[in-house]
């Protein structure tokens, strides 16, 4: 079947019938952004019309810019800050603030240590040592993990204050986007006229109403946006959150060091490269997979046990996964389609399949003149061969299909087709978080109907159109006949960076 491998966002439409009295027509409506707490946002709202959806997105927005206010450990003026830079003294506190500290204690406890918002003392030594290129001495990491062992405040929950009892430098990022996208949600679900909220913060997702959500767990040895998913589960009122090392680390003396240390011995993990937990708390799902990445599986198998509540999927650097028996109720069969048989001639020669091409792209930051937020713009992604025949479509990001037009090029070669072929994927995925506006897609040498295609010259094609913004489109032809090469596009309006990169296939990531 055609189509199997976009990486699309769509329109979904359930259509409901009465014989007395028709029930209302719900759909989803997606909106997509970038840069926001770091890293891409994509809200889901099941709702009858545009206008209530819109409501929906503007409470939720404005939700995750008030605890941003208050929670950022990067915005000078946040509460957070600004409670750092106090010193050594008594504050009194929001409620988000608090209970995020409060929060913070408990999963510390629960882990073991495992998890401790003073690792930012830590992660301060080993983002030196990355920058000079040297690894840290005992004698550093000595010192950073005496630190680490101290009490750092006291929490008075009658006079919702906070006492600091030292300078050591604090970090909320284990949880607080999922705190933050979980009060976002319910800001959404409790709008007039919302049947279902999905809430994706660079790949942590919370599921709200009566609805349920397809969620696709990435491989973190091939994360690529279009790769094939290492798991699909099916949730409905749950959080979902992934960690992993695979986005975000150290190189050291040519090494790869993970981002996520383990606050008991100073060092960055290794054994486990990614931990999806599904849990009902937006927090505790976040807390615990960072959490799950430092801990031993004894151990993780021992926080599970203790709860019939708690589901989990691990990955270790060998591959392997690990998922416990609450998991199962959540996973689903994903039918796979019978691979297309080979039919070549003597004189056809094709595709090397140690080889793969990368496309790397880097969507620009754009900031309005209001003061608004800028949605994420429709991007389309194919090949052509060099008779300008489309072979594969690679992504096709939009949001409503009305839309597919302003990808002009795109809906030239492909629109008839891909409006015959299958529904538009809507399902989410979860993920290590990314950076904002950075992905990767791959080609490996497959056509739409999952056959190799012949070595020899093809077009790649790189479009981006934006609501009430400009219009960009790149290509550019080449050999692929097995001899590596890679190939930068010059930055545009809507995409910051570009490249091409036709490569043998790793086996390992980092």
């Amino acid at each position: 079947m055609k189509f199997k491998h976009i990486v699309a966002i769509g329109l979904l439409i359930i259509v409901g019938s009465g014989f007395v009295k028709p029930k209302k027509t719900m759909q989803v409506f997606v909106a997509n952004y970038e840069n926001v707490l770091g890293t891409s946002l994509e809200m889901k709202f099941k709702a009858e019309n545009q206008a209530d959806a819109d409501i929906a997105e503007l409470n939720a927005l404005n939700e995750i810019d008030r605890l941003d206010d208050i929670l950022s450990a990067y915005k000078n003026s946040s509460e957070f800050t600004r409670w750092m830079k106090n010193g050594q003294q008594t504050t009194k506190i929001s409620a988000e603030l608090f209970e995020v500290l409060q929060q913070f204690e408990h999963y510390k406890e629960l882990t073991n240590g495992a998890l401790d918002a003073s690792a930012e003392v830590i992660n301060r030594v080993w983002k030196k040592a990355a920058a000079e290129n040297s690894l840290p001495s005992a004698a550093e990491l000595k010192t950073a993990l005496s630190a680490v062992k101290q009490k750092h405040y006291i929490l008075d929950e009658k006079n919702s204050t906070v006492t600091r009892l030292d300078d050591a430098p604090l970090a909320l990022n284990s949880f607080a986007k999922s705190y933050i996208i979980n009060k976002a949600a319910e800001k959404a679900i409790h709008t007039a006229g919302i049947e279902n909220v999905v809430v994706n913060i660079g790949g942590d997702i919370v599921i709200k109403g009566g609805g349920t959500e397809i969620i696709e767990i990435a491989n973190p040895k091939a994360d690529a946006e279009n790769e094939t998913a290492l798991s699909t589960i099916k949730v409905s009122n749950k959080a979902v959150a992934t960690s992993g090392n695979y986005r975000r680390g150290y190189h050291v003396n040519g090494k790869w060091y993970s981002h996520i240390v383990d606050p008991r011995t100073g060092k960055p993990v290794s054994e486990i490269i990614s931990a999806t937990v599904i849990t009902p708390n937006a927090s505790e799902a976040g807390a615990l997979a960072t959490s799950f990445n430092v801990l031993s599986v004894v151990e993780i198998e021992k926080i599970a046990a203790s709860r019939n509540d708690i589901a989990y999927m691990l990955v270790t650097k060998d591959g392997a996964e690990i998922k416990n028996q609450a998991w199962t109720k959540y996973e689903v069969e994903i039918i796979k389609p019978a691979i297309a048989s080979l039919s070549k001639t003597k004189a056809d020669k094709l595709w090397d399949t140690k080889m793969e091409l990368i496309v790397n792209l880097e969507l620009a930051n754009i900031e309005s003149t209001d003061g608004r937020r800028v949605r994420r713009p429709f991007v389309a992604v194919w090949v052509e061969d060099d008779t300008k025949k489309p072979v594969r479509n690679l992504a096709i990001w939009y949001n409503k299909p009305r839309w597919l037009p302003d990808l002009k090029s795109w809906n030239r070669s492909n629109g008839e087709e891909f409006q015959k072929g299958e529904d538009s994927k809507l399902s989410s995925t979860s993920s290590a978080t990314r950076g904002p506006g950075k992905y990767s897609l791959v080609w490996n040498g497959k056509d739409d109907e999952g056959k190799l295609v012949k070595e020899g010259n093809y077009t790649v094609f790189i479009e981006v159109a934006r609501e009430h913004g400009t219009y960009q489109i790149l290509s550019q032809s080449m050999k692929f006949t097995g001899t590596a090469k890679k190939i930068e596009f010059k930055p545009n309006t809507e995409l910051s960076s570009a490249s091409l990169d036709y490569r043998k296939i790793t086996t390992a990531k980092k």
